[in-house]
């Protein structure tokens, strides 16, 4: 892969933190608050029963308040990110950051708490008093050696776990991935040999746990600033000359020299191409400094045909990134009431990450790989952050190991039933986003992708999230002063996307004519051919798209559905293999389930509900899941009869008549017979094997109205509506879509959902 850094501005950053509302976190209840009665039990006078429960048994604050699943993120802004010291306040923005990942990833409630104070002592009397409130303390950006002291003591003086992140996030990744790059070259843990470079917080973690995985201290060469860290240097603290060894070496070249492994917590540049050269064979190099790692992995590639190379970049392979550990380290140990987290704890992270990476990948984790199916190996050690698999594999492992080191108060009896709960805390709608641009993103070739109102602000800003989300290229259709004019009141930089002018464009005759030849029999004169290529952006940027001058193309914003459709069919031919449908993607808690047509046929017939019916099951085993397809009437199996339900009924005879079929369905059903196997009780005879993930609408307003009132009503995300069934990638924004929905669209359109 490619070197390439996210790229955005400093207003998009601040746009981002600021709208629609300040910061990245608020506070939803999980009780009603809607009746005189609610407000009673949840406060005065119910609320002083759950207290006097708790003033007699503080574990029922476990049972009786959110104390169990809450995790407070705390900072004092003395070490944030690699600014250094810029106080506590400043460190806010990365503590709401660190909750929403706790939340996203493993449906850890957090809250983000910036303590100003310096001072370690004060600072752990602080923590220490609230600290009972919370299931677990997130001690983030502090900087060292103060972090040693204060983790350590907060973990005497509490009775939860209490972990400092960035002293031992870092070490489980990089320690899953030492187990597995040895596992390949077939080495033994207490035979490798390990140069450190850096000894903060954590690269003092590291060392200290791979000894504690089997590493052996002599093995274990730690260097800071000045070189290695021997027995008798009298410049180091206690923390450090904790790894202090016997050895003649002094720099990091000689600690390199020979070494099977590299561990870097340092800088860019640390390591030069003779250090990796004069490592031992198969060297295992794990250049964790960021933004920029110690050395390239194109720089050891040139110099080192055998190494297994680990950086903490998401566009290298083997991304050691804290979000694969603490939030499902926390979930485990939480679910589990562990006391703390324990060294026992770690290891058992670390190894459940190994074991995953040598599990084979599911089908919806291939999906994301666009056919090319990761496997163990050099290039695979550790697990993708975003592998839907983390939420119930890594957790029982923490929880086995409190209970088997004796600091869990809640033993679980049930860990299958524990993965099964575990399973459905995952957000459904950020993992299937994240499994759609990570396909588009691992393409070979990054499409090229037309957004054809590339005047409006909205589209400004999704082309330029959609090129800096390293989503593809964005081509923007539209005067070119009046784009650069809103891309400047947009913040965003100038000459850093492609615009066209339809006008001027080199291309204008080709394009006139290639449509002339398809409109000419259809009252169109050449002039009207021109005029239209000229004056309007979707026929200008159909025929890019017709003419593989682009991959696909977006729009929608400006005009409504049916007009966009128009435009874009003068330049652009429907499939004679697949009928042109829209479908919507609603994702619950459940998991994603396509809904069509909701966008093209206003009132189907049999025919075209059979041929929807279709063309939907093909899109969604193109978006990696198995279909199972419910056609959906107020009616089930004739109950109650009417006239209308016959077409359904007839639609589904049209699939038992074909001998091409290959997705489960049935119907004519109702939406809780189809979504609930429970109501099926009554019809045994149903075909299908699960809850439908596809539903077949009779009707066009039937769709539009359900997948609406999901939104509005039950939570659940909406993503649509997808076309397809055109010969070329296409897709069509609703007026009202923001740049996110923009994105969304655009990124469906580099992943071509019709196959």
């Amino acid at each position: 892969m490619t070197s390439k850094r996210p790229n955005f501005t400093d207003e998009e950053a601040l746009a981002f933190h600021r709208y629609p509302q300040p910061g990245k976190l608020s506070v939803t209840p999980t009780k009603p608050m809607a009746t005189s009665r609610d407000l009673s039990l949840a406060y005065s006078p119910g609320v002083a029963v759950p207290v006097l429960a708790i003033a007699k048994d503080a574990d029922l604050a476990y049972d009786y308040t959110s104390k169990g699943n809450m995790v407070a993120v705390i900072s004092n802004g003395t070490a944030i990110l690699g600014l250094g010291d810029l106080g506590a306040l400043a460190s806010k923005p990365v503590m709401e950051g660190k909750s929403v990942l706790f939340k996203r990833f493993a449906d850890v409630d957090s809250i983000d708490i910036e303590v100003d104070e310096k001072d370690p002592q004060k600072f752990i009397d602080c923590v220490r008093a609230i600290g009972s409130t919370f299931g677990g303390i997130n001690l983030e950006d502090i900087k060292s050696p103060e972090c040693f002291i204060i983790e350590s003591e907060l973990r005497e003086k509490l009775d939860i776990p209490v972990f400092h992140d960035d002293q031992h996030g870092t070490a489980i990744i990089a320690a899953a991935g030492l187990i597995n790059a040895c596992e390949i070259t077939g080495r033994k843990l207490a035979d490798v040999k390990v140069a450190v470079s850096g000894a903060g917080a954590a690269g003092l973690s590291v060392a200290g746990l791979i000894r504690h995985l089997g590493v052996k201290r002599e093995n274990i060469l730690l260097c800071d600033r000045k070189g290695v860290i021997y027995e008798g240097r009298d410049d180091v603290d206690q923390f450090k000359s904790a790894f202090a060894i016997k050895t003649k070496k002094r720099t990091l070249a000689d600690a390199m020299n020979g070494a099977d492994c590299f561990m870097g917590l340092s800088v860019k540049g640390a390591v030069d191409a003779a250090m990796v050269k004069s490592m031992a064979k198969n060297p295992l190099i794990f250049a964790m400094a960021n933004p920029d790692p110690e050395i390239t992995p194109e720089e050891v590639k040139s110099i080192r045909s055998d190494a297994i190379i680990a950086t903490g970049r998401s566009d290298y392979p083997n991304q050691v990134n804290n979000v694969l550990g603490f939030p499902y380290i926390f979930r485990g140990a939480l679910d589990a009431r562990a006391r703390t987290i324990n060294e026992e704890m770690k290891v058992a992270a670390a190894q459940a990450l190994a074991q995953l990476a040598r599990e084979d990948v599911p089908d919806e984790v291939a999906a994301a790989y666009a056919g090319d199916r990761p496997s163990f190996g050099p290039d695979y050690i550790i697990p993708a952050p975003f592998d839907p698999r983390l939420i119930w594999y890594v957790p029982p492992f923490v929880a086995q190991a409190a209970m088997d080191s004796g600091v869990a108060r809640k033993p679980i009896s049930d860990m299958a039933a524990y993965r099964d709960r575990l399973a459905q805390r995952l957000d459904p709608a950020a993992s299937f986003l994240q499994r759609i641009h990570g396909a588009v993103r691992r393409e070979p070739k990054r499409k090229r992708i037309v957004f054809a109102e590339g005047e409006e602000p909205s589209v400004i800003r999704a082309a330029w999230s959609f090129k800096t989300q390293d989503l593809g290229e964005p081509v923007l259709v539209g005067r070119e002063e009046q784009v650069k004019r809103n891309m400047q009141l947009a913040g965003v930089p100038a000459n850093e996307l492609l615009i066209i002018n339809a006008r001027m464009s080199e291309r204008n005759e080709e394009y006139s004519n290639y449509l002339y030849k398809r409109v000419q029999r259809h009252g169109y004169l050449q002039r009207d051919a021109q005029r239209l290529i000229n004056q309007d952006r979707n026929v200008f940027a159909a025929c890019m798209v017709a003419l593989g001058h682009a991959d696909g193309m977006i729009t929608g914003v400006t005009r409504n559905y049916d007009t966009s459709l128009l435009d874009i069919s003068l330049a652009i031919d429907r499939r004679d293999d697949m009928r042109s449908i829209g479908f919507s993607i609603v994702i619950g808690k459940a998991g994603p389930m396509l809904i069509a047509d909701t966008s093209v046929t206003e009132m189907p017939e049999a025919q075209d509900l059979a041929e929807i019916a279709i063309s939907a099951a093909r899109a969604a085993q193109r978006l990696g899941f198995t279909p199972r397809l419910a056609f959906l009437s107020y009616s089930t199996f004739g109950n109650p009869p009417g006239e209308r339900m016959e077409k359904v009924r007839d639609a589904v005879a049209m699939l038992d008549a074909r001998d091409d079929i290959d997705f489960e369905y049935d119907g004519e059903m109702a939406v809780d017979v189809a979504l609930n196997p429970d109501a099926r009780r009554l019809y045994p005879f149903c075909r299908l094997t699960g809850p439908a993930n596809v539903l077949v609408m009779p009707a066009v307003h039937s769709a539009a109205i359900s997948t609406k009132m999901a939104a509005a009503l039950g939570g659940a995300t909406v993503i649509g509506p997808v076309l397809v069934g055109l010969k070329s990638s296409v897709q069509i924004a609703q007026l009202d879509a923001t740049a996110a929905d923009i994105v969304n669209l655009a990124a469906f359109a580099a992943y071509n959902t019709n196959g």
